[in-house]
């Protein structure tokens, strides 16, 4: 399997506990084919900083620039202690349009990403962009459910 399958992994993380199954998936997937990872955080100025804020704007975005830092340090530091080359990618956008984009331009094989799994009325108030990513991306994407908030029986 060495080098033949997958040369450039993107894992996308949130820097949530919940991205943690996706980031051993991905790193393990890379370890097995010799693959370089591309650790990817979005800060989404698109919905979560408003045009509109005046005070309190650049800090609120200099905050979720340095979670998503560290974010992306966590997924190097594991990728480094199972041998695998890691680069850290940090922009700005809206998450599923840049993780598309990001892929779709660096050559990646694979995009492997965390969802929550919820479904119904939660998941359209709080929409998925492991959902989106799936349905616009060209690149294949590997989504690696977390533990659900909870089950549903159909």
């Amino acid at each position: 399997m060495n080098g033949e399958l997958y040369k450039n992994i993107v894992i996308a993380t949130d820097g949530s506990r919940n991205t943690r199954r996706a980031i051993s998936y991905g790193v393990e997937l890379a370890k097995l084919s010799g693959a370089t990872v591309y650790a990817l955080y979005v800060v989404d100025t698109m919905s979560t900083i408003s045009e509109n804020w005046t005070i309190g704007r650049d800090t609120i975005y200099n905050i979720m620039k340095s979670d998503g830092e560290k974010a992306v340090s966590e997924v190097r530091t594991i990728g480094e202690a199972s041998g695998v080359e890691v680069r850290e990618v940090v922009l700005d956008g809206c998450p599923s349009n840049e993780i598309i984009k990001f892929a779709e331009s660096n050559n990646a094989d694979l995009i492997v990403m965390g969802t929550l799994g919820v479904s119904g009325l939660e998941k359209f108030l709080i929409g998925s962009v492991a959902e989106k990513v799936v349905r616009g991306s060209k690149v294949p994407v590997l989504v690696v459910r977390g533990k659900s908030r909870s089950e549903t029986s159909c």
